[in-house]
């Protein structure tokens, strides 16, 4: 024989209704940004501003950037590819129409082993390699 539950239906009812809303307000809480302590700086980056940092020698910021855009909106698996392969994945991951028509001035019949060969066909410069 199974025991009754001390609670009946309303009252699981109303326990349910608290728990979901103390769930709720946890989850809040937890995306509120914390504000930099006193002897920080407050944080700046524009979403639109080039990344910088790391910039390896013979390219620019731009060449990083659109050369690592590039790579997400591809992936590893499409390599070794062709024009049109490139171009059919850039618009199948719907990359930014920038990217798509530079990936139409690719040479038609030319292969690329990975997206340093690709960016380079592109114009893009590419790192100077140390000897």
């Amino acid at each position: 024989m199974q025991e009754n539950d001390k609670n009946g239906p309303i009252q699981d009812d109303e326990a349910k209704k608290r728990l979901r809303g103390d769930l709720r307000s946890n989850r809040e809480e937890a995306r509120e940004m914390e504000p930099s302590g006193e002897d920080q700086p407050e944080p700046f980056r524009d979403p639109q501003s080039l990344r910088s940092g790391g910039t390896p020698e013979g390219m620019t910021p731009r060449d990083v950037e659109l050369r690592s855009e590039i790579a997400q909106y591809l992936g590893r698996h499409l390599y070794p590819t062709g024009r049109e392969e490139v171009l059919d994945a850039l618009r199948a991951e719907h990359a930014p129409d920038r990217l798509v028509e530079m990936a139409q001035g690719l040479p038609a019949d030319a292969r690329f082993t990975n997206v340093q060969e690709l960016v380079e066909a592109m114009g893009l410069h590419v790192e100077t390699r140390r000897r």
